[in-house]
C-alpha cells in the first residue's frame, strides 16, 4: 500500500483542468509569456504589462472580463489567448509577438460552429488550420 506522502506527491503532479485553473495576475512581459501552456495556473490578459486594448476586450462579447481572459501558449511568434471556456462559447486572439498590432481572431459558437481568419487572409472552420496558418503552413 502506498503511503500517504507518495499519494500526495501523484495529485500534486496531476495537471489541473483547463478550465479550473486559478488566475495568474502577477505582471508579466511578452518576454516572459511562457512557449508552452501552464498547467497549474492561468496568465490574466490584465496581467500582461503590453496588452494591447483588443485583447483586454476580448471577452466582451461573452460577458467575460479582461481577468478572466488566459495566456494559452505561443505558436510560433504568435501569443495566444482566450476568453470562454475550452470547449466554447469561447473567442481567441492571437497576437504577432514582433508587432503587437498584428492580430486575427477565432470563434467557437454556442452551437459548436467554428470561425476566424488567419494571418494569410484564409478562413478557417476548424481551430487546427487556423494554428497551422499561424505557424505558415497553409
Amino acid at each position: 500500500m502506498p503511503s500517504l506522502s507518495s499519494l500526495v506527491y501523484v495529485d500534486a503532479m496531476r495537471a489541473i483542468k483547463v478550465d479550473d485553473r486559478p488566475f495568474d495576475f502577477t505582471p508579466i512581459e511578452t518576454s516572459d509569456l511562457p512557449a508552452t501552456p501552464t498547467r497549474d495556473r492561468n496568465i490574466a490578459a490584465s496581467a500582461w504589462v503590453e496588452a494591447p486594448a483588443e485583447l483586454l476586450a476580448l471577452g466582451e462579447p461573452l460577458g467575460i472580463t479582461a481577468e478572466a481572459t488566459a495566456f494559452k501558449r505561443r505558436i510560433g511568434e504568435w501569443l495566444l489567448w482566450r476568453a470562454g471556456p475550452a470547449r466554447g462559447p469561447a473567442r481567441y486572439l492571437a497576437i504577432d509577438s514582433r508587432d503587437l498590432t498584428q492580430m486575427h481572431t477565432f470563434t467557437l459558437e454556442a452551437d459548436g460552429s467554428h470561425h476566424g481568419i488567419g494571418p494569410t487572409g484564409v478562413a478557417h472552420d476548424r481551430f487546427r488550420s487556423f494554428k497551422e496558418d499561424l505557424l505558415g503552413r497553409t
